[in-house]
């Protein structure tokens, strides 16, 4: 239930559109498209309190966005902006031009319906000029290549915009600040294959919740199912480093073939780091696993409970059903027949 006063506006790019009503007990704002933020997002009272006492950097602005983008790309329709998060992107690492400009492209074609189609980065004018031409002028599509593209101003959109049509991964004609009518090619389509997996890796990372109660799941269940398919599991708090935790676990997410996602919470509730990572994995286009014991599905996080999550009882019966969901999604991994953990026939 939200209560009838609505709050309009972006509550992390004021200015910029969205329509936002109360929750039911005041302790959240629902944001309807704010395409700015990428779309629909929920702010807890916190957080909103957090931007407005402390204001917020426009380059801290764009890695939340990200974060907000990504999540979405997993599956998270409402996601959820709190101070943990606030403070997780405050220290994110930026994303390089290449991996803006990727991303550039992958909103390109989720814009499209049907392949080779033209679509719009802009708005046409309500009116026309004095000579009866109606113009492109910044919109909602334009706002949302921003934040999937991490952009703090238009002109970078238009740097990415002349690259992806110098690169030929797309067709079509700039009209000025990066916006025009535009069309994946074949050569466009093929890049974003490209970038799909990392089919080279080993590697699988493993984000979960890193309480005591969880080490038979990890240690009887996810290390040995990873390690009969064929691949290495990777928990960042088994590895030694010297950096930023942060900036490990972004670089080893990068490094891996598929990510196992365990969304189990404790009553202090969810595990909003296995939530980011998830998500910037799904963002990268890496394969991700769910999984979920079965007292704690009820807790799952707004729309992620309709991905087809492994949901375990036993350390055991998540064993078999990983190894199985492994080999079946993501193929047999290079270390399959002398893996120290078994073979992967069940």
């Amino acid at each position: 239930m939200r209560y009838s006063n609505q709050i309009d506006g972006c509550h992390i790019w004021p200015g910029y559109p969205g329509v936002g009503f109360w929750n039911g007990d005041g302790s959240r704002i629902d944001v309807e498209q704010s395409p700015r933020a990428g779309g629909s997002y929920t702010i807890t009272r916190e957080a909103k309190w957090r931007i407005e006492d402390n204001g917020m950097e426009d380059s801290h602005k764009v890695r939340l966005t990200t974060a907000l983008v990504d999540q979405r790309r997993l599956g998270v329709k409402w996601p959820e902006v709190t101070t943990g998060l606030i403070e997780a992107t405050r220290t994110a690492q930026a994303l390089s031009a290449h991996k803006r400009v990727d991303r550039l492209l992958r909103y390109l074609e989720h814009l499209t319906d049907a392949t080779g189609e033209f679509v719009s980065l802009g708005s046409l004018a309500e009116t026309p000029d004095s000579f009866g031409h109606r113009t492109l002028s910044e919109g909602p599509t334009f706002w949302e290549a921003m934040a999937w593209s991490e952009s703090t101003k238009g002109s970078e959109v238009q740097f990415f915009v002349d690259y992806l049509l110098d690169k030929g991964w797309v067709k079509g004609q700039r009209q000025g600040h990066g916006m025009g009518h535009f069309a994946l090619t074949i050569d466009g389509y093929s890049h974003i294959e490209d970038l799909e997996t990392n089919v080279n890796s080993s590697q699988a990372f493993v984000a979960m919740w890193f309480d005591d109660s969880m080490t038979d799941c990890f240690e009887e269940a996810i290390e040995p199912a990873i390690g009969q398919a064929g691949y290495e599991p990777m928990r960042i708090d088994h590895k030694e480093h010297i950096n930023k935790i942060d900036d490990e676990i972004i670089a080893e997410i990068r490094r891996s073939r598929f990510l196992v996602a365990d969304f189990t919470q404790g009553k202090d509730g969810a595990r909003g780091g296995v939530y980011y990572e998830a998500g910037f994995a799904h963002g990268l286009g890496i394969p991700v696993i769910f999984t979920c014991r079965k007292d704690a599905v009820e807790t799952l996080h707004f729309d992620t409970n309709h991905y087809n999550h492994i949901v375990w009882t036993t350390p055991e019966e998540l064993r078999e059903s990983l190894r199985n969901r492994i080999l079946a999604v993501i193929g047999e991994g290079p270390g399959a027949h002398n893996s120290p953990y078994g073979t992967a026939s069940p």
